[in-house]
């Protein structure tokens, strides 16, 4: 086995739930998950626009370690109370996948338009510059099902807005949005109230 993978590999414990967690992060403690998540970040200026410095998580999914403290963390909070995870496009897919797994609950998409197939409920909503449209199959849902809507970074919070409505116009039970990280200057967070917003780590 390679060194880096050998290195990676004993900075992890498997927990009850099937996550592998390091056995020095209690899940349970907010302070700590932050510190882990704000390790895993990079700042990428002028993207996508001039002026603009991006919150980068790639450096946070490819440490496995830091990856397995964030689904943990997340499952903690809802394990039992969820029939379904939903994630939007794209990143909320890597993140709402792997939550979903370690929750035992099955995963809904909520793509951007024109990317499903088959029948689709679409919702648009308004952006800084122009607009935006996301669906969602028109059979991802029965009815009555209990939905925890996932992304990873709330911004504006107007996808994660739009998000929400979409999910209960096919029939959800939306119970919350949780997110890796929370721009809390741009908003979003008040933009969502009063419905539940959680984040395992705020940049003020």
């Amino acid at each position: 086995m390679p060194a880096r993978a050998t290195s990676r590999a004993a900075r992890r414990s498997p927990s009850a739930d099937g996550v592998s967690v390091s056995p020095r992060v209690d899940v349970s403690d907010a302070a700590a998950v932050s510190a882990v998540v704000a390790g895993g970040l990079r700042d990428v200026p002028d993207f996508p626009s001039p002026g603009v410095v991006f919150k980068d998580i790639t450096p946070l999914l490819a440490d496995p370690h830091a990856f397995a403290v964030v689904v943990a963390a997340l499952a903690a909070r809802h394990r039992g109370e969820v029939d379904l995870v939903a994630g939007v496009e794209a990143r909320g897919f890597v993140v709402g996948a792997a939550l979903a797994h370690a929750l035992g609950v099955g995963f809904v998409p909520v793509r951007k338009a024109g990317r499903l197939p088959g029948e689709t409920v679409s919702i648009s909503y308004d952006l800084e510059y122009g607009s935006a449209e996301i669906e969602v199959h028109a059979d991802a849902l029965v009815g009555g099902e209990r939905v925890l809507l996932v992304d990873d970074v709330l911004a504006t919070g107007g996808t994660a807005a739009a998000a929400w409505d979409l999910l209960e116009r096919v029939g959800a039970e939306v119970v919350a949005f949780e997110c890796i990280v929370d721009l809390a200057f741009l908003g979003g967070a008040a933009r969502l109230a009063p419905r539940p917003v959680g984040s395992l780590h705020v940049v003020h």
